[in-house]
C-alpha cells in the first residue's frame, strides 16, 4: 500500500472487509440502503452471477510484487494523457491510504447512481475537490483530519490486527462514459481498459483482474469487492 508521494504521512491499512467498508461509507455520508460492498468469491461466470446486481464499481486488492511493479512501470511509460472526461481521479500521497482512496474513486465515479447525505463528509469532499487536479485532491485528503479519524475508526473495526508493514494495494474499476477505467492512486492517470457498460462492468473488470493475477502466479493474496446498488 505504498503511496505515490514517497515517505511521508502513513495510515494503518483498511481491511478488505465489506462490512467494515459499508459502515465506513455510511458514516461518511453514503445513504444507507442505497449501495453496499459485497465479496466477490471468484471470477468464474457462475460466481460472478452470485454478486448482487447492479454492480456500480469493483475494488481489487493485490500484493505488490516485482512482477506487479514491473507491469506498473511499463504501464506508466505508455499511459496516454487521455482527457478522461468525467472520470474522478486522485493520486495517493498517504501511505496505506489505498483502501480509502479506492472507495473515494468508486463513489466519486458513481454519484449519478447513488445518494449522498447532504452536507455529509462525502458530499462536502466531492464538492470541494471537483475542480482540483489529481495531486491537489491527494493533498486535500492528506490534510483532512476528519477523514484521517474516520479511516482510523474503520481500521479499528476490522477483524484482524492492523499492521503498518503490509505490501498489498487497493485499486478501483469503474465504468465512465462507456469505458472501463482502472483507478490507481500510485499511477499518474486513469488507465482505460476499453469499452464497458453499467451492465457488464463486473465481468469486464474480472477479465482485467484475471490478467493481473496470471502475471503473479506465486501470489495468493487477492481480494475482490463489488459495490452494488440496492434495489428499492
Amino acid at each position: 500500500m505504498a503511496s505515490a508521494g514517497g515517505a511521508g504521512k502513513r495510515w494503518l491499512p483498511l481491511e478488505a472487509n465489506p462490512d467494515v467498508m459499508n459502515q465506513f461509507l455510511w458514516g461518511l455520508g453514503l445513504e444507507p440502503g442505497v449501495a453496499e460492498c459485497n465479496d466477490v468469491y471468484g471470477l468464474d461466470e457462475e460466481l460472478l452471477e452470485m454478486v448482487p446486481k447492479p454492480v456500480l464499481a469493483v475494488l481489487f486488492l493485490y500484493p505488490i510484487t516485482p512482477e506487479s511493479e514491473q507491469e506498473r512501470l511499463k504501464q506508466e511509460s505508455i499511459i496516454k494523457q487521455d482527457p478522461c472526461d468525467g472520470v474522478y481521479f486522485m493520486r495517493q500521497t498517504v501511505g496505506n491510504a489505498c483502501g480509502t482512496i479506492g472507495l473515494l474513486h468508486a463513489i466519486g465515479n458513481i454519484t449519478s447512481e447513488i445518494k449522498l447525505v447532504e452536507d455529509s463528509f462525502l458530499d462536502r469532499f466531492y464538492k470541494s475537490t471537483a475542480s482540483m487536479d489529481p495531486m491537489e485532491r491527494a493533498l486535500y485528503l492528506e490534510n483532512d483530519r476528519e477523514m484521517e479519524v474516520a479511516h482510523s475508526d474503520a481500521v479499528a473495526a476490522g477483524e484482524t490486527e492492523a499492521s503498518d508493514n503490509v505490501n498489498d494495494h487497493f485499486i478501483c474499476f469503474a465504468c465512465v462514459n462507456g469505458k472501463l477505467y482502472e483507478l490507481d492512486g500510485r499511477k499518474t492517470a486513469p488507465v482505460s481498459h476499453g469499452p464497458s457498460s453499467p451492465t457488464t462492468v463486473l465481468q469486464d473488470a474480472a477479465k482485467v483482474i484475471k490478467g493481473m493475477i496470471a502475471k503473479n502466479p506465486n501470489s495468493m493474496n487477492f481480494n475482490v469487492i463489488a459495490i452494488s446498488k440496492k434495489e428499492a
